[in-house]
Protein backbone atom coordinates (compact mmCIF):
# COMPACT_ATOMS: atom_id res chain seq x y z
CA UNK A 1 0.00 0.00 0.00
CA UNK A 2 1.36 3.39 -0.70
CA UNK A 3 2.12 5.90 1.31
CA UNK A 4 -0.75 7.55 3.04
CA UNK A 5 0.49 11.03 3.87
CA UNK A 6 -0.72 14.12 1.88
CA UNK A 7 1.37 15.75 -0.74
CA UNK A 8 -0.76 18.96 -0.50
CA UNK A 9 -3.18 19.56 1.91
CA UNK A 10 -6.14 20.72 -1.28
CA UNK A 11 -4.41 16.97 -2.63
CA UNK A 12 -5.01 14.28 -0.32
CA UNK A 13 -3.05 11.00 -2.20
CA UNK A 14 -5.66 8.38 -3.04
CA UNK A 15 -5.97 5.21 -1.51
CA UNK A 16 -4.94 3.56 -4.64
CA UNK A 17 -2.89 -0.47 -4.19
CA UNK A 18 0.04 -0.86 -7.07
CA UNK A 19 0.37 -4.23 -8.64
CA UNK A 20 3.80 -5.30 -8.31
CA UNK A 21 2.93 -7.95 -10.88
CA UNK A 22 2.09 -5.13 -13.47
CA UNK A 23 5.69 -4.55 -15.00
CA UNK A 24 5.19 -1.35 -17.20
CA UNK A 25 4.96 1.65 -14.42
CA UNK A 26 2.60 3.13 -16.22
CA UNK A 27 -0.31 0.12 -16.29
CA UNK A 28 0.73 -0.29 -12.59
CA UNK A 29 -0.29 3.12 -11.67
CA UNK A 30 -3.28 3.32 -14.30
CA UNK A 31 -4.63 0.45 -12.37
CA UNK A 32 -4.40 1.72 -8.94
CA UNK A 33 -5.84 4.84 -9.93
CA UNK A 34 -9.04 3.27 -11.77
CA UNK A 35 -9.41 0.29 -9.36
CA UNK A 36 -9.64 3.35 -6.54
CA UNK A 37 -11.68 5.03 -9.10
CA UNK A 38 -14.65 2.31 -9.50
CA UNK A 39 -14.51 1.26 -6.27
CA UNK A 40 -15.75 4.22 -5.03
CA UNK A 41 -12.72 5.22 -2.56
CA UNK A 42 -12.08 8.47 -4.99
CA UNK A 43 -15.62 9.61 -5.89
CA UNK A 44 -16.32 11.95 -7.99
CA UNK A 45 -15.13 15.42 -8.67
CA UNK A 46 -12.06 14.04 -6.36
CA UNK A 47 -9.26 16.16 -6.79
CA UNK A 48 -6.12 14.49 -7.70
CA UNK A 49 -2.49 15.46 -7.00
CA UNK A 50 -0.09 16.65 -9.50
CA UNK A 51 1.37 13.84 -11.34
CA UNK A 52 4.66 15.71 -10.04
CA UNK A 53 3.76 15.05 -6.03
CA UNK A 54 2.02 11.50 -7.00
CA UNK A 55 5.57 10.59 -8.65
CA UNK A 56 7.44 11.45 -5.86
CA UNK A 57 5.50 9.82 -2.99
CA UNK A 58 4.86 6.39 -4.87
CA UNK A 59 8.03 6.13 -6.39
CA UNK A 60 7.20 6.04 -9.97
CA UNK A 61 8.72 7.61 -12.68
CA UNK A 62 7.16 10.94 -13.52
CA UNK A 63 6.65 10.32 -17.31
CA UNK A 64 4.53 7.01 -15.85
CA UNK A 65 2.19 8.99 -13.64
CA UNK A 66 1.51 11.22 -16.78
CA UNK A 67 1.06 8.63 -19.26
CA UNK A 68 -1.51 6.60 -16.55
CA UNK A 69 -3.73 9.95 -16.24
CA UNK A 70 -3.45 10.24 -20.54
CA UNK A 71 -4.97 6.92 -20.71
CA UNK A 72 -7.54 7.61 -17.77
CA UNK A 73 -8.45 10.56 -19.02
CA UNK A 74 -8.94 8.56 -22.88
CA UNK A 75 -11.23 6.29 -20.58
CA UNK A 76 -12.81 9.12 -19.27
CA UNK A 77 -12.69 8.80 -15.61
CA UNK A 78 -11.06 11.34 -15.42
CA UNK A 79 -10.50 14.99 -16.70
CA UNK A 80 -7.89 17.95 -16.84
CA UNK A 81 -9.18 21.01 -16.01
CA UNK A 82 -7.17 23.87 -17.07
CA UNK A 83 -5.68 26.29 -14.47
CA UNK A 84 -7.79 23.80 -11.84
CA UNK A 85 -5.92 20.62 -11.61
CA UNK A 86 -7.18 16.79 -12.77
CA UNK A 87 -10.15 15.78 -11.14
CA UNK A 88 -12.21 12.33 -11.30
CA UNK A 89 -15.07 12.38 -13.29
CA UNK A 90 -18.14 13.72 -11.97
CA UNK A 91 -20.29 11.90 -14.64
CA UNK A 92 -19.33 8.82 -13.02
CA UNK A 93 -22.19 6.72 -11.71
CA UNK A 94 -21.90 5.45 -8.24
CA UNK A 95 -20.11 2.82 -7.15
CA UNK A 96 -21.41 -0.47 -7.06
CA UNK A 97 -20.45 -3.13 -4.48
CA UNK A 98 -19.16 -6.43 -6.43
CA UNK A 99 -22.09 -9.09 -6.66
CA UNK A 100 -20.89 -12.31 -5.69
CA UNK A 101 -21.40 -15.42 -7.73
CA UNK A 102 -23.97 -18.07 -6.20
CA UNK A 103 -22.18 -21.61 -5.44
CA UNK A 104 -23.08 -23.58 -8.57
CA UNK A 105 -20.71 -26.54 -6.98
CA UNK A 106 -24.39 -28.70 -7.36
CA UNK A 107 -24.82 -28.20 -11.34
CA UNK A 108 -21.07 -27.92 -11.93
CA UNK A 109 -18.32 -29.84 -11.82
CA UNK A 110 -19.76 -32.29 -8.75
CA UNK A 111 -19.25 -35.77 -10.07
CA UNK A 112 -21.43 -37.87 -6.34
CA UNK A 113 -22.16 -41.38 -6.90
CA UNK A 114 -25.17 -42.16 -9.33
CA UNK A 115 -25.04 -38.95 -11.26
CA UNK A 116 -25.46 -39.95 -15.06
CA UNK A 117 -23.23 -39.38 -17.31
CA UNK A 118 -19.85 -39.62 -15.92
CA UNK A 119 -17.37 -41.47 -18.00
CA UNK A 120 -13.75 -43.73 -17.22
CA UNK A 121 -10.70 -41.97 -19.35
CA UNK A 122 -7.48 -43.85 -19.18
CA UNK A 123 -4.39 -42.42 -18.99
CA UNK A 124 -3.11 -43.51 -22.17
CA UNK A 125 -6.26 -42.50 -24.15
CA UNK A 126 -5.67 -38.90 -22.89
CA UNK A 127 -2.21 -38.68 -24.07
CA UNK A 128 -3.03 -40.78 -27.34
CA UNK A 129 -5.41 -37.96 -28.01
CA UNK A 130 -2.94 -35.14 -26.75
CA UNK A 131 -0.30 -36.40 -29.13
CA UNK A 132 -2.64 -36.78 -31.90
CA UNK A 133 -4.05 -33.05 -31.58
CA UNK A 134 -0.88 -32.19 -31.14
CA UNK A 135 -0.18 -33.84 -34.37
CA UNK A 136 -2.97 -31.99 -36.09
CA UNK A 137 -1.79 -28.40 -35.26
CA UNK A 138 1.94 -29.21 -36.43
CA UNK A 139 0.12 -30.30 -40.11
CA UNK A 140 -2.87 -27.44 -40.20
CA UNK A 141 -3.51 -26.29 -43.37
CA UNK A 142 -5.03 -22.71 -43.73
CA UNK A 143 -8.56 -23.80 -43.71
CA UNK A 144 -7.72 -25.34 -40.73
CA UNK A 145 -7.03 -21.97 -38.74
CA UNK A 146 -10.13 -19.98 -40.62
CA UNK A 147 -13.72 -21.10 -38.90
CA UNK A 148 -13.70 -23.67 -40.87
CA UNK A 149 -16.91 -25.96 -42.76
CA UNK A 150 -19.87 -25.63 -40.73
CA UNK A 151 -20.50 -29.25 -41.17
CA UNK A 152 -17.01 -30.02 -39.15
CA UNK A 153 -14.33 -31.70 -40.92
CA UNK A 154 -14.23 -33.81 -43.76
CA UNK A 155 -11.89 -36.37 -42.00
CA UNK A 156 -14.08 -36.18 -38.85
CA UNK A 157 -17.44 -37.09 -40.94
CA UNK A 158 -16.15 -39.59 -42.84
CA UNK A 159 -15.33 -41.78 -40.16
CA UNK A 160 -18.64 -41.30 -38.38
CA UNK A 161 -19.80 -41.95 -41.37
CA UNK A 162 -17.83 -45.46 -41.83
CA UNK A 163 -18.84 -46.22 -37.78
CA UNK A 164 -22.64 -45.49 -37.99
CA UNK A 165 -22.37 -47.49 -41.59
CA UNK A 166 -21.19 -50.72 -39.06
CA UNK A 167 -22.60 -50.80 -36.50
CA UNK A 168 -25.93 -48.44 -36.15
CA UNK A 169 -27.29 -49.90 -40.34
CA UNK A 170 -27.04 -45.86 -40.94
CA UNK A 171 -25.63 -44.89 -44.43
CA UNK A 172 -25.13 -41.56 -45.18
CA UNK A 173 -23.09 -39.44 -47.25
CA UNK A 174 -20.78 -38.08 -45.22
CA UNK A 175 -21.95 -34.47 -46.31
CA UNK A 176 -24.98 -34.96 -44.69
CA UNK A 177 -23.41 -35.25 -41.01
CA UNK A 178 -22.96 -31.90 -39.01
CA UNK A 179 -20.72 -31.84 -36.36
CA UNK A 180 -22.01 -30.04 -33.59
CA UNK A 181 -21.20 -29.98 -29.18
CA UNK A 182 -23.35 -32.35 -27.93
CA UNK A 183 -26.51 -33.93 -28.43
CA UNK A 184 -28.39 -30.61 -26.94
CA UNK A 185 -26.74 -28.55 -29.42
CA UNK A 186 -27.99 -30.64 -32.15
CA UNK A 187 -31.26 -30.85 -30.72
CA UNK A 188 -31.63 -27.21 -30.74
CA UNK A 189 -30.19 -26.58 -33.61
CA UNK A 190 -32.66 -28.42 -35.63
CA UNK A 191 -35.34 -27.54 -33.80
CA UNK A 192 -34.25 -23.58 -34.67
CA UNK A 193 -34.26 -24.56 -38.50
CA UNK A 194 -36.81 -27.17 -38.99
CA UNK A 195 -39.78 -25.99 -36.48
CA UNK A 196 -41.21 -22.78 -35.78
CA UNK A 197 -42.07 -21.39 -31.70
CA UNK A 198 -45.43 -23.11 -30.35
CA UNK A 199 -45.61 -26.18 -32.73
CA UNK A 200 -46.36 -29.26 -31.08
CA UNK A 201 -43.94 -32.30 -30.56
CA UNK A 202 -44.16 -35.53 -28.76
CA UNK A 203 -41.97 -36.34 -26.43
CA UNK A 204 -41.44 -39.44 -24.42
CA UNK A 205 -43.54 -39.68 -20.61
CA UNK A 206 -41.19 -40.76 -18.92
CA UNK A 207 -38.35 -39.13 -20.47
CA UNK A 208 -35.24 -37.42 -20.70
CA UNK A 209 -35.23 -34.30 -18.99
CA UNK A 210 -32.20 -32.26 -20.38
CA UNK A 211 -33.78 -32.85 -23.74
CA UNK A 212 -37.61 -31.81 -22.63
CA UNK A 213 -35.92 -28.45 -21.50
CA UNK A 214 -33.93 -28.28 -24.82
CA UNK A 215 -36.83 -27.98 -26.99
CA UNK A 216 -39.16 -26.04 -24.36
CA UNK A 217 -36.50 -23.43 -24.26
CA UNK A 218 -37.16 -23.45 -28.08
CA UNK A 219 -40.31 -22.66 -27.94
CA UNK A 220 -42.05 -26.29 -28.60
CA UNK A 221 -44.83 -27.49 -27.29
CA UNK A 222 -44.47 -30.86 -25.52
CA UNK A 223 -47.32 -33.45 -26.03
CA UNK A 224 -46.61 -36.21 -23.12
CA UNK A 225 -46.37 -39.83 -24.96
CA UNK A 226 -46.62 -42.79 -22.67
CA UNK A 227 -43.69 -45.18 -22.73
CA UNK A 228 -44.28 -48.88 -22.09
CA UNK A 229 -42.51 -52.20 -22.69
CA UNK A 230 -42.90 -51.81 -26.46
CA UNK A 231 -41.14 -48.41 -26.51
CA UNK A 232 -43.02 -45.52 -27.20
CA UNK A 233 -46.76 -45.55 -27.86
CA UNK A 234 -47.16 -44.51 -31.03
CA UNK A 235 -50.76 -44.89 -31.32
CA UNK A 236 -51.14 -42.64 -28.50
CA UNK A 237 -49.56 -40.26 -29.69
CA UNK A 238 -51.37 -39.80 -32.94
CA UNK A 239 -54.73 -40.34 -30.62
CA UNK A 240 -53.53 -36.99 -28.28
CA UNK A 241 -51.59 -35.04 -30.59
CA UNK A 242 -52.03 -36.23 -34.67
CA UNK A 243 -50.96 -32.86 -35.87
CA UNK A 244 -47.48 -32.72 -34.03
CA UNK A 245 -44.50 -31.41 -36.17
CA UNK A 246 -41.93 -33.46 -34.57
CA UNK A 247 -41.15 -36.33 -31.97
CA UNK A 248 -38.14 -36.72 -30.04
CA UNK A 249 -37.22 -40.31 -29.24
CA UNK A 250 -34.87 -42.59 -27.91
CA UNK A 251 -35.84 -46.25 -29.39
CA UNK A 252 -32.11 -48.16 -28.69
CA UNK A 253 -32.42 -46.92 -24.99
CA UNK A 254 -34.90 -45.20 -23.50
CA UNK A 255 -34.57 -43.07 -21.03
CA UNK A 256 -35.01 -43.61 -18.15
CA UNK A 257 -36.93 -47.15 -18.36
CA UNK A 258 -33.91 -48.92 -21.13
CA UNK A 259 -36.26 -50.64 -22.45
CA UNK A 260 -36.23 -51.22 -26.51
CA UNK A 261 -38.40 -50.28 -29.02
CA UNK A 262 -40.14 -52.76 -30.74
CA UNK A 263 -39.97 -52.89 -34.88
CA UNK A 264 -44.05 -52.70 -34.95
CA UNK A 265 -43.88 -49.35 -33.00
CA UNK A 266 -41.04 -48.29 -35.12
CA UNK A 267 -42.55 -48.96 -38.73
CA UNK A 268 -45.31 -47.28 -37.02
CA UNK A 269 -43.98 -44.09 -35.76
CA UNK A 270 -41.80 -43.60 -39.61
CA UNK A 271 -45.34 -44.02 -41.26
CA UNK A 272 -47.20 -41.30 -39.40
CA UNK A 273 -43.82 -39.06 -39.47
CA UNK A 274 -43.95 -39.80 -43.37
CA UNK A 275 -47.49 -39.15 -43.99
CA UNK A 276 -47.44 -36.32 -41.88
CA UNK A 277 -44.01 -34.43 -42.79
CA UNK A 278 -43.15 -34.40 -39.18
CA UNK A 279 -39.59 -34.40 -38.22
CA UNK A 280 -38.56 -37.49 -36.23
CA UNK A 281 -35.50 -36.69 -33.93
CA UNK A 282 -34.02 -39.91 -32.90
CA UNK A 283 -31.27 -39.87 -29.65
CA UNK A 284 -29.51 -42.32 -29.95
CA UNK A 285 -28.71 -42.22 -26.02
CA UNK A 286 -26.52 -44.99 -24.69
CA UNK A 287 -26.64 -46.98 -27.98
CA UNK A 288 -22.81 -47.60 -27.77
CA UNK A 289 -22.91 -49.36 -24.55
CA UNK A 290 -24.17 -52.93 -25.10
CA UNK A 291 -23.40 -55.97 -22.78
CA UNK A 292 -24.55 -58.56 -24.80
CA UNK A 293 -26.37 -58.95 -28.28
CA UNK A 294 -25.15 -57.03 -31.77
CA UNK A 295 -25.66 -53.24 -32.20
CA UNK A 296 -29.26 -52.17 -33.10
CA UNK A 297 -30.05 -50.87 -35.98
CA UNK A 298 -30.85 -47.24 -35.53
CA UNK A 299 -34.41 -45.47 -36.66
CA UNK A 300 -32.33 -43.34 -38.78
CA UNK A 301 -31.46 -46.85 -40.97
CA UNK A 302 -35.04 -47.35 -41.78
CA UNK A 303 -35.97 -44.07 -42.57
CA UNK A 304 -33.80 -41.83 -43.95
CA UNK A 305 -35.69 -38.74 -45.20
CA UNK A 306 -37.63 -37.76 -41.94
CA UNK A 307 -35.35 -39.19 -38.75
CA UNK A 308 -32.88 -36.37 -37.90
CA UNK A 309 -29.96 -38.93 -36.51
CA UNK A 310 -28.60 -37.14 -33.08
CA UNK A 311 -25.24 -38.77 -31.53
CA UNK A 312 -22.33 -37.51 -29.23
CA UNK A 313 -19.15 -38.50 -28.49
CA UNK A 314 -19.56 -37.56 -24.30
CA UNK A 315 -20.27 -40.84 -23.06
CA UNK A 316 -17.75 -43.38 -25.79
CA UNK A 317 -15.22 -40.71 -24.70
CA UNK A 318 -15.73 -37.68 -22.12
CA UNK A 319 -18.13 -34.83 -21.91
CA UNK A 320 -15.82 -32.37 -22.01
CA UNK A 321 -14.47 -33.23 -25.01
CA UNK A 322 -17.68 -30.96 -26.38
CA UNK A 323 -18.30 -33.40 -29.42
CA UNK A 324 -21.08 -34.41 -30.79
CA UNK A 325 -22.71 -35.16 -34.55
CA UNK A 326 -26.20 -34.96 -36.13
CA UNK A 327 -27.63 -37.45 -39.38
CA UNK A 328 -29.53 -34.71 -41.83
CA UNK A 329 -31.74 -35.61 -44.27
CA UNK A 330 -30.60 -34.06 -47.81
CA UNK A 331 -34.05 -32.24 -47.76
CA UNK A 332 -33.11 -30.38 -44.09
CA UNK A 333 -29.24 -30.21 -44.88
CA UNK A 334 -29.44 -26.08 -46.31
CA UNK A 335 -31.82 -24.98 -43.63
CA UNK A 336 -30.33 -26.58 -40.52
CA UNK A 337 -26.59 -25.02 -42.06
CA UNK A 338 -28.34 -21.39 -42.32
CA UNK A 339 -29.28 -22.03 -39.26
CA UNK A 340 -26.16 -22.83 -37.79
CA UNK A 341 -24.02 -19.63 -37.37
CA UNK A 342 -26.73 -18.02 -34.82
CA UNK A 343 -25.97 -20.30 -32.24
CA UNK A 344 -22.09 -20.91 -32.55
CA UNK A 345 -18.86 -20.77 -34.89
CA UNK A 346 -18.15 -24.18 -35.12
CA UNK A 347 -15.53 -27.06 -33.07
CA UNK A 348 -12.13 -26.37 -33.40
CA UNK A 349 -10.80 -28.50 -36.73
CA UNK A 350 -7.67 -29.55 -34.60
CA UNK A 351 -9.28 -31.54 -32.20
CA UNK A 352 -11.89 -33.02 -35.14
CA UNK A 353 -8.97 -34.31 -36.81
CA UNK A 354 -6.98 -35.90 -33.83
CA UNK A 355 -10.50 -37.82 -32.56
CA UNK A 356 -10.94 -38.81 -36.71
CA UNK A 357 -7.45 -40.26 -36.13
CA UNK A 358 -8.27 -42.13 -33.18
CA UNK A 359 -11.40 -43.08 -34.67
CA UNK A 360 -9.68 -44.70 -37.88
CA UNK A 361 -6.84 -46.66 -35.96
CA UNK A 362 -9.00 -48.07 -33.87
CA UNK A 363 -7.75 -46.15 -30.17
CA UNK A 364 -11.61 -45.24 -29.44
CA UNK A 365 -13.09 -49.02 -29.84
CA UNK A 366 -10.39 -50.58 -27.73
CA UNK A 367 -11.62 -47.59 -25.21
CA UNK A 368 -14.63 -48.32 -25.39
CA UNK A 369 -14.45 -52.09 -24.98
CA UNK A 370 -12.33 -51.38 -21.99
CA UNK A 371 -14.95 -49.08 -20.49
CA UNK A 372 -17.74 -51.95 -21.19
CA UNK A 373 -15.98 -54.38 -19.42
CA UNK A 374 -15.50 -51.41 -16.58
CA UNK A 375 -18.97 -50.15 -16.78
CA UNK A 376 -20.58 -53.45 -16.87
CA UNK A 377 -18.62 -55.18 -13.46
CA UNK A 378 -19.97 -51.20 -11.62
CA UNK A 379 -23.16 -52.30 -12.70
CA UNK A 380 -23.85 -55.56 -11.42
CA UNK A 381 -22.04 -54.06 -8.42
CA UNK A 382 -24.60 -51.75 -7.99
CA UNK A 383 -27.59 -54.42 -8.60
CA UNK A 384 -25.91 -57.08 -5.62
CA UNK A 385 -25.60 -54.13 -3.15
CA UNK A 386 -29.24 -52.82 -3.78
CA UNK A 387 -30.41 -56.68 -3.52
CA UNK A 388 -28.58 -57.34 -0.45
CA UNK A 389 -28.70 -54.42 1.66
CA UNK A 390 -32.41 -53.50 0.71
CA UNK A 391 -33.59 -56.89 1.17
CA UNK A 392 -36.23 -57.36 -1.15
CA UNK A 393 -37.36 -53.94 -1.13
CA UNK A 394 -35.72 -52.55 -3.93
CA UNK A 395 -36.13 -54.16 -7.31
CA UNK A 396 -33.26 -53.43 -9.57
CA UNK A 397 -33.59 -53.66 -12.99
CA UNK A 398 -30.04 -54.45 -14.67
CA UNK A 399 -30.02 -53.72 -18.12
CA UNK A 400 -28.60 -55.10 -20.91
CA UNK A 401 -27.73 -51.61 -22.12
CA UNK A 402 -26.62 -48.35 -21.26
CA UNK A 403 -25.13 -46.21 -18.15
CA UNK A 404 -28.02 -46.31 -15.85
CA UNK A 405 -30.18 -48.76 -13.93
CA UNK A 406 -33.36 -48.41 -11.84
CA UNK A 407 -34.34 -49.65 -8.55
CA UNK A 408 -37.41 -50.03 -8.35
CA UNK A 409 -39.47 -49.36 -5.25
CA UNK A 410 -42.98 -51.55 -4.19
CA UNK A 411 -46.09 -50.73 -6.40
CA UNK A 412 -47.85 -48.33 -4.37
CA UNK A 413 -44.93 -46.61 -2.68
CA UNK A 414 -45.29 -42.81 -3.16
CA UNK A 415 -43.03 -40.41 -4.13
CA UNK A 416 -42.78 -38.69 -0.78
CA UNK A 417 -41.37 -41.86 0.37
CA UNK A 418 -39.00 -42.47 -2.13
CA UNK A 419 -37.75 -38.65 -1.56
CA UNK A 420 -37.66 -39.62 1.99
CA UNK A 421 -35.26 -42.57 1.63
CA UNK A 422 -33.34 -40.51 -0.53
CA UNK A 423 -32.31 -37.65 1.66
CA UNK A 424 -32.08 -40.47 4.56
CA UNK A 425 -29.42 -41.97 2.31
CA UNK A 426 -27.46 -39.00 1.59
CA UNK A 427 -27.20 -40.04 -1.85
CA UNK A 428 -28.37 -37.31 -4.81
CA UNK A 429 -30.06 -40.01 -7.37
CA UNK A 430 -33.46 -39.16 -9.89
CA UNK A 431 -36.62 -40.30 -9.32
CA UNK A 432 -38.26 -41.69 -12.23
CA UNK A 433 -41.20 -39.39 -10.97
CA UNK A 434 -39.06 -36.59 -11.38
CA UNK A 435 -38.84 -37.45 -15.45
CA UNK A 436 -42.64 -37.94 -16.18
CA UNK A 437 -44.59 -34.87 -17.22
CA UNK A 438 -47.35 -37.05 -16.60
CA UNK A 439 -48.19 -38.55 -12.91
CA UNK A 440 -47.13 -42.38 -13.51
CA UNK A 441 -47.70 -45.61 -11.69
CA UNK A 442 -44.77 -46.43 -10.31
CA UNK A 443 -41.54 -44.65 -8.25
CA UNK A 444 -38.04 -45.78 -8.40
CA UNK A 445 -34.25 -44.50 -8.47
CA UNK A 446 -32.25 -43.79 -11.89
CA UNK A 447 -28.45 -44.91 -10.69
CA UNK A 448 -26.06 -43.95 -13.01
CA UNK A 449 -23.07 -46.52 -12.91
CA UNK A 450 -20.43 -45.52 -15.13
CA UNK A 451 -17.59 -43.34 -14.35
CA UNK A 452 -17.27 -43.98 -10.62
CA UNK A 453 -15.10 -45.35 -8.30
CA UNK A 454 -16.38 -48.92 -7.52
CA UNK A 455 -16.15 -48.23 -3.86
CA UNK A 456 -18.15 -44.72 -4.00
CA UNK A 457 -20.90 -46.93 -5.72
CA UNK A 458 -20.78 -49.68 -2.93
CA UNK A 459 -21.09 -47.48 -0.29
CA UNK A 460 -23.73 -45.35 -1.66
CA UNK A 461 -25.80 -48.58 -3.24
CA UNK A 462 -25.72 -49.83 0.70
CA UNK A 463 -26.81 -46.70 1.77
CA UNK A 464 -29.64 -46.35 -0.50
CA UNK A 465 -30.44 -50.28 0.45
CA UNK A 466 -30.63 -49.97 4.15
CA UNK A 467 -32.38 -46.58 3.55
CA UNK A 468 -35.29 -48.43 1.87
CA UNK A 469 -35.12 -51.24 3.97
CA UNK A 470 -35.81 -48.64 7.15
CA UNK A 471 -38.16 -46.36 6.23
CA UNK A 472 -40.55 -49.20 4.25
CA UNK A 473 -40.04 -51.63 6.96
CA UNK A 474 -41.37 -48.99 9.39
CA UNK A 475 -44.19 -47.67 6.85
CA UNK A 476 -45.09 -51.19 6.12
CA UNK A 477 -44.11 -51.51 2.93
CA UNK A 478 -43.41 -55.32 2.07
CA UNK A 479 -41.24 -56.83 -0.67
CA UNK A 480 -42.14 -56.77 -4.29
Amino acid sequence: MANTSRSRPDAPLPPIQLDPAIRNQSLRVRAGLRAAILDGLLPPGTRLPSSRDLSRTLGIGRNAVVAAFEHLISDGLIEARHGSGTFVSPQLPPAQQTATAPDLALAYGKRPPFALGQTHVEPDFLARLGAATRRAIALARPADLAYGDPRGTRHLRTQIAETLAANRGIRCDPDCIIVVTGTQHGLRLCADALLTPGDTAWFEDPGYNVSRATLTAAGMTLAPVPVDAAGLDVAAGIANAPNARAVYVTPSHQFPTGVRMEMTRRAALIDWAEATGAWVFEDDYDSEFRYSGPPLTALAGLSPNRVIYLGTFAKTLFPGLRLGYIVVPPDALERVLRARPALDRFQPAFLQNAVADLLADGTVATHLRRNLRRYRAARDLVAQCIVETSEGRLTPDVPEHGLHLIAWLPAGTSTATATEIRSAAGVETLLVSETRMQQGEREGFVLGFSGHAPEDLRIAATALGRAALTTLSSSGGGTN
